[in-house]
C-alpha cells in the first residue's frame, strides 16, 4: 500500500472511532512505543546490535574486578543497589530478565518474608535514549571536530580504544572540540583523586568555544571537593530543552542530569 492510499484508509479509520475516544487514540498514537519498531533508522539498528554483542561476551553486571571503588560505593547506597549498564540494558531487556528469573527489581527486606521493595539500579553508561539526546539535540554537526569521552568504559559515546589516565593526556584535551564526562570520576576514585582530576580537566579544556557535557552538573561534582575552580571565568552554562520528546515514558530525571557548558 503507498503512502496516498494508506494515509486515507488511516483516516477513515479515525472517523470511525466513537467521538468520545477520538482524543485518546490520537494521544496515544503520538506517545505510544509500539510503532518503534516501523520507525527505527540504521543507526539505532546498528547501537542495538552492538549492545547486543557487548552483551553476548560480558556478564550481567558488566563491572570489572578492579572497579573495587565502585563496588564499595555501591554497597554504600541507602538501599539495596545494583550495577545495570543502561546502554546495554533498557527497560524492556530488564523487564525480560526479571521474567526469565534472572535478575529482580526486588530485595527482600526481612530474610524469608514476603516484605519487598524496590531495588536501586545504578548505570555508569549513558543510555540509548541520552546518547540519541546528547547526538541529536545536544551537540552541534561534529564534522571535522575532536570529540573526548573521558572514562568511556564500554565506548557507548566513541567507540575508540586509548588506555591511559587522563591526567598524562593534556595535549588531547587541549585539542579537544568537545568533551564529555558522564559520572566519571565519583565511583572510581576517592575525593583527592577526585579534585586532582578536575583540577587537571580544568587546567586544560580551555580551547575557547569548545564544548563540555558532564553528568552531573559541574556544581555538583565539584561541591564537597578542595579545589580552586572558579567555573564563572572558565565555563558559560547552555540551556538544554529536556521537553524535546513528547513520549510520556521518557526519563526526564536522566536528561536532566546531562549539562552543556561552552569553555569562555
Amino acid at each position: 500500500m503507498e503512502f496516498r492510499t494508506a494515509r486515507l484508509a488511516v483516516l477513515r479509520l479515525l472517523g470511525k472511532v466513537a467521538p468520545a475516544d477520538r482524543q485518546a487514540l490520537v494521544q496515544w498514537i503520538r506517545t505510544t512505543r509500539d510503532f518503534d519498531e516501523f520507525t527505527q533508522d540504521n543507526n539505532d539498528i546498528l547501537l542495538k546490535n552492538i549492545a547486543e554483542d557487548l552483551r553476548n561476551c560480558l556478564p550481567l553486571e558488566t563491572m570489572l574486578s578492579s572497579e573495587h571503588l565502585a563496588f564499595q560505593k555501591i554497597q554504600q547506597q541507602p538501599e539495596p543497589t545494583v550495577h545495570v549498564d543502561a546502554f546495554l540494558y533498557d527497560e524492556d531487556f530488564i523487564d525480560s530478565l526479571c521474567e526469565e528469573g534472572k535478575m529482580s527489581r526486588n530485595y527482600c527486606m526481612v530474610c524469608g518474608s514476603h516484605q519487598t521493595a524496590p531495588l536501586g539500579f545504578i548505570s555508569h553508561s549513558f543510555s540509548l535514549m541520552e546518547l540519541k539526546f546528547i547526538y541529536h539535540h545536544v551537540l552541534p554537526d561534529l564534522s571535522g571536530k575532536v570529540l573526548v569521552d573521558v572514562g568511556s568504559r564500554l565506548g557507548t559515546v566513541l567507540y575508540g580504544v586509548f588506555h591511559a589516565d587522563i591526567c598524562t593526556q593534556g595535549s588531547l584535551l587541549q585539542n579537544a572540540d568537545v568533551v564529555i564526562m558522564n559520572n566519571v570520576f565519583e565511583y572510581f576514585l576517592n575525593e583527592a583523586e577526585q579534585a586532582r582530576a578536575w583540577e587537571y580537566i580544568n587546567h586544560n579544556v580551555r580551547k575557547q568555544g569548545s564544548l563540555l557535557i558532564t553528568v552531573p552538573s559541574l556544581e555538583d561534582s565539584l561541591s564537597g571537593l578542595q579545589t580552586n575552580i572558579q567555573l564563572t571565568p572558565w565555563v558559560e552554562e547552555v540551556p538544554l530543552d529536556y521537553d524535546i520528546y513528547p513520549e510520556k515514558d521518557i526519563d526526564r530525571e536522566a536528561l536532566e542530569q546531562i549539562h552543556l557548558y561552552k569553555i569562555l
